[in-house]
């Protein structure tokens, strides 16, 4: 019974982080973090390697799954996926329907993203406290610049899931919001929405080798800079809320060769000029309200796994 019910907890918060990672806000990354399985996954996905296929052919199946943790992955895996797939049409709904609140729960999300991590591990030392003001510069510096069109074919999907699924397991980084910023997260929701397979095996296999690539770098980089690297992903975070800000005056745009609007350039709004200048109602009470409840939802997320982990140290 114990059993079922680790596996019951593991896949729950499988769910927790695809919910986290379809949302250019609170990543996946943080969610294993918070919920205590972090370093599990780092090196669960770190022992993906030739070792692996060397105990198959060697010593057969049970021991290559127990090498890689065959059974974490398994449940975790369909955790995220059974929340990746339901959520998707939702998020496709809400950005063509209600995108100002969608937006700022997104703001919420990532402002308690930046306290939570910043509480956890604060940049005491003037290094850390530089590669932060490095993190917002980067960050401020992507979101200024000239948009790139890019069409959602498959060798763009395959290099964005690359870079999105790396970006996933960063505790502070959200995989979406990569996608965000590279103009392709309606391509990727349109995908996982009309289920669009070709599109979808290209990403996970673009994101599979830039996991396994990426998550020796990040194990040895948080072994070693573990404040620094954390630091700088927090300044990323910061400065991203330029992209994220929902009142928008779209100052240029074009229509791609699939016949999609892609916006080349907006300008930052404050909720009376968005009313002035693009005759809508800015519906400020309710942003701030979504706002609100995104930001209590991650310390929300942080509260229970302190307890969580509290409760678990006692029964050991």
């Amino acid at each position: 019974m114990r059993h079922i019910g680790h596996q019951l907890l593991l896949f729950l918060k499988g769910l927790a982080m695809g919910a986290a990672d379809v949302v250019p806000g609170v990543s996946g990354g943080t969610i294993a973090f918070v919920s205590g399985i972090y370093i599990e996954l780092i090196n669960t996905i770190k022992s993906l390697n030739f070792e692996a296929l060397r105990l198959l052919r060697s010593k057969g199946i049970a021991a290559a799954w127990q090498h890689i943790n065959g059974n974490f992955l398994t449940v975790l895996l369909l955790g995220v996926l059974t929340s990746l797939f339901s959520l998707a049409q939702v998020m496709q709904f809400l950005l063509a329907e209600h995108p100002l609140p969608l937006w700022s729960f997104f703001t919420g999300l990532i402002l308690g993203s930046v306290i939570y991590l910043l509480r956890q591990h604060p940049p005491s030392q003037r290094i850390e406290q530089l590669m932060f003001a490095v993190g917002v510069l980067i960050a401020y510096g992507i979101s200024i610049a000239p948009a790139v069109i890019l069409e959602g074919n498959h060798l763009t999907m395959f290099f964005a899931g690359s870079i999105a699924l790396c970006a996933m397991i960063l505790p502070g980084i959200s995989g979406s919001f990569i996608l965000v910023l590279l103009g392709l997260y309606p391509v990727f929701i349109d995908a996982i929405a009309n289920f669009q397979i070709d599109i979808l095996l290209v990403f996970a296999a673009g994101g599979l080798i830039g996991l396994m690539l990426f998550s020796r770098l990040l194990s040895w980089l948080l072994t070693f800079y573990q404040t620094m690297v954390i630091a700088t992903m927090c300044g990323f975070l910061v400065g991203s809320l330029n992209v994220i800000w929902p009142w928008k005056l779209v100052t240029e745009s074009v229509v791609s060769d699939s016949g999609k609007v892609v916006v080349l350039a907006s300008e930052n709004l404050l909720p009376y000029q968005f009313t002035e200048l693009v005759g809508q109602d800015p519906l400020t009470s309710l942003c701030i309200a979504a706002l609100v409840f995104g930001l209590i939802l991650v310390l929300g997320l942080e509260y229970v796994g302190a307890k969580y982990q509290q409760h678990s140290s006692q029964v050991d």
